[in-house]
């Protein structure tokens, strides 16, 4: 066993419990069922989705709690709740107990705060483990929250196709069973060590290998789900995956042991000399010293350049951008903030704003998708397009860890990529307005997933570079309490349009009392008009984020470099 495996199956570990957690992708799969059983409007069903996204304003609980008890103690505490608010939804759509509203919206809140108290945990542990590759660790663990959806149509298809309700008992129970299988390496979770440039550029092949096996599971979930809904192929499909899931245990051990036995056979020494023939380890004389001089002094040569041109971009930009743009501009990254300096930071707000108008869009889309696929007359394709949400959302979530592996030959700031992830949405919310086609339902669902899942990854290390990543646990769950505010606004806006172009008769009555239904595309054309111009709103803030904060970036990789 190579030295440091304990790290990479803390790593597994985390991808276990994101991939059996991103139960907030399962919403608009019960949502009609929810909806027929409680009778009540749009309107009211959409708060219910915004209870589960209000469970984000108290996922800053599960930071401080980690400072109180020991991590495993926190896992199972979000187990619990994830048990009795998807427990007890349950048993209402089977009609097994009956719950006023009321109780109903708090077992959602609930529920939603397991999701982000399952998150939390896993950010700290990839932060705590790869100091020096976490953007790397985080946006692999986080990008497996995204099959969830698949995962789970995946076992519910094996028991039975029949059952919609499965999902929430499949939500209630899988997290705690999940949970119970990852606490041995959770508690016995190995101490940080030191990083070498031997380790870090291991850890980069390691983590390579394992965004290829994602990548390859992300592919296989998407390509064979459609054969799923036969229960005999769809527990062979979920075997597959479940080897996929399991590999990943192993891939590191594999890679690393490859690597070593490369490292002692002679054969490699050639090729490890000519890669580091530059440095001259004996320290002797003669040519080889007048050679480092002279590479020392173009190193000096090219840093004065990059100061002098860093100067002038400096100087060109302070007359074009008005002062109140670079005001209280981030100096290096890095930096840890407080929640005090955070609330005074405008790079933070205008990063709060991106979100609220960016990702937060992509799940408030998501929690509407069974309602729009029922009004445009695809109420059978549902499940379908939940699921290519979510897979598309995974792919999304593993992109974002393309800045850390092209960052050696594209110097280009992560907010910069940030801010590129939220085109794809705006350019969907006119695809949808201009036509209600199937396929183009399909594409922007597709589009809308893979942006919102490349903010959703990118945002954590985002907020670890620019606010500080032992601060990362309670910051980035302040920066998401934009989620449920958005969800009720955007959300809001979907329920009126979606009742005031209901059909009936009694309309005012059946907007407060009854439940409505809608059908056609003038159920969300309007929707999709303002949710379009919502995410320019959010590319926007994206880009002049990027604007305050690429100095920052840019010097953190010329001092890499350097």
């Amino acid at each position: 066993m190579f030295v440091g495996s304990r790290k990479w199956v803390v790593l597994v570990a985390t991808i276990w419990i994101q991939a059996f957690t991103g139960t907030n992708f399962d919403f608009s799969s019960y949502s009609s069922e929810l909806k027929s059983v409680l009778q009540i409007t749009q309107l009211q069903l959409n708060y219910l989705s915004v209870a589960s996204d209000m469970g984000k304003v108290f996922g800053w609980c599960c930071g401080v709690s980690l400072f109180y008890f020991p991590l495993w103690v926190v896992l199972f505490m979000a187990t619990f709740l994830g048990l009795l608010g998807y427990g007890f939804q349950c048993l209402l759509i089977k009609q097994l107990i009956s719950l006023p509203y009321f109780l109903v919206f708090l077992l959602c809140l609930v529920a939603g705060c397991s999701i982000c108290w399952f998150n939390t945990i896993c950010y700290v542990l990839c932060i705590k483990h790869f100091p020096s590759n976490r953007s790397l660790a985080l946006s692999l663990s986080i990008s497996f929250n995204g099959v969830s959806a698949a995962l789970y149509t995946l076992i519910a298809n094996a028991i039975t196709s029949s059952d919609d309700t499965l999902y929430l008992l499949l939500n209630a129970i899988v997290p705690l069973l999940i949970s119970a299988v990852v606490l041995v390496p959770i508690l016995q979770q190995p101490q940080p060590q030191p990083n070498s440039a031997d380790m870090i550029r291991r850890d980069s092949l390691v983590f390579l290998c394992l965004n290829i096996l994602a990548l390859v599971t992300g592919l296989y979930l998407l390509f064979l789900y459609s054969l799923s809904s036969n229960t005999t192929i769809a527990r062979v499909i979920l075997v597959g995956a479940g080897f996929l899931l399991v590999l990943l245990l192993f891939l590191p051990v594999i890679v690393n042991s490859r690597e070593w036995s490369c490292l002692t056979s002679p054969a490699c020494y050639p090729l490890l000399n000519s890669r580091f023939n530059l440095i001259n380890l004996d320290g002797g004389g003669g040519d080889d010293d007048d050679y480092d001089d002279d590479l020392h002094k173009e190193l000096i040569e090219n840093e004065d350049n990059y100061s002098r041109n860093r100067s002038s971009v400096i100087v060109r930009e302070k007359c074009c951008f008005d002062t109140v743009l670079l005001k209280d501009q981030l100096k290096v990254l890095g930096e840890e903030h407080s929640t005090k300096m955070l609330m005074h930071r405008w790079d933070f707000w205008i990063y709060y704003m991106a979100y609220l108008c960016g990702g937060t869009m992509g799940l408030v889309y998501s929690n509407n998708l069974g309602q729009i696929s029922q009004s445009l007359g695809h109420n059978s394709q549902t499940k379908t397009l939940v699921t290519l949400y979510s897979t598309c959302s995974f792919f999304g979530r593993l992109l974002a860890a393309a800045p850390d592996f092209l960052n050696r030959k594209i110097h280009f700031a992560r907010t910069g990529w940030f801010a590129a992830a939220v085109v794809p949405m705006t350019i969907a919310f006119i695809l949808l307005a201009i036509t209600g086609s199937i396929e183009a339902l399909r594409m922007s669902t597709a589009l809308i997933g893979l942006s919102s899942g490349f903010v959703f990854a990118a945002a954590v290390s985002i907020t670890s570079e620019l606010f500080g990543p032992n601060s990362v646990a309670v910051n980035h769950n302040i920066l998401i309490t934009n989620i449920p505010i958005g969800s009720c606004l955007y959300g809001l806006l979907a329920a009126l349009v979606y009742d005031s172009n209901a059909d009936g008769a009694s309309r005012d009555t059946m907007w407060l009392r009854e439940m409505t239904m809608c059908l056609g595309r003038k159920c969300y054309l309007e929707t999709f008009l303002w949710w379009g111009c919502i995410s320019i709103v959010g590319l926007v803030s994206s880009f002049v984020l990027y604007f305050r904060t690429r100095h920052a970036y840019y010097d953190n990789f010329g001092r890499n470099t350097n």
